[in-house]
């Protein structure tokens, strides 16, 4: 082969991941509630890992302007609501790391922000979620947790797998609907 054609090969590769990535249908909701809720963002290019002093950070999903509060550097994680797994809450220990390390990056007028986007059927009910957009044929319910406080209280999950995750119980406390901190900026820490 020619080097003009693994130039080519790998410049479509490059941009095939790079659509799958931005396809990510938790992602693509969060994106239309955002747009919904009238909320300025930033989408963040997650093709590539940024690299600070030689180490690969992972990227977040979003930059989100939070009016009246501290900005919010947001994780999507997508999870499907299911019978015995209606909060499945479990993320990886680079999410926690990097989400922690941006945070410090981008200084005291920002702070990170898990948030879980829960799928359900588009007709689901369910009368305890206020922030929940429809979105291609489906519902999804999204609920933060501060970064700060998951590591206070996560467990490991898989150590194979670098996972951890907050019991049930602990995640109720410290979970919040989302438009409780995007309409309401006075209930921010």
């Amino acid at each position: 082969m020619h080097s003009e054609q693994i130039g080519s090969i790998v410049h479509v590769l490059f941009v095939k991941v790079s659509l799958m990535i931005r396809s990510n249908q938790y992602e693509a909701a969060f994106e239309a509630y955002l747009r919904e809720q009238r909320t300025a963002y930033v989408a963040v290019d997650e093709t590539r890992r940024a690299l600070m002093a030689d180490v690969s950070l992972k990227s977040m999903d979003f930059i989100v302007y939070s009016a009246g509060s501290k900005n919010l550097l947001i994780d999507v994680k997508g999870r499907k609501r299911t019978g015995g797994r209606k909060w499945e809450n479990w993320v990886t220990v680079d999410d926690i790391s990097a989400l922690i390390k941006w945070q410090e990056v981008f200084g005291a007028d920002f702070r990170s922000l898990l948030v879980f986007a829960y799928e359900s059927a588009a007709d689901a009910e369910h009368p305890e979620s206020k922030s929940f957009v429809k979105f291609r044929k489906k519902r999804y319910d999204f609920y933060g947790v501060w970064v700060d406080d998951y590591r206070q209280v996560m467990k490991q999950r898989s150590p194979r797998w670098q996972t951890v995750w907050v019991p049930n119980a602990q995640y109720r406390e410290c979970r919040f609907p989302l438009s409780q901190l995007l309409i309401d900026p006075a209930t921010v820490v």
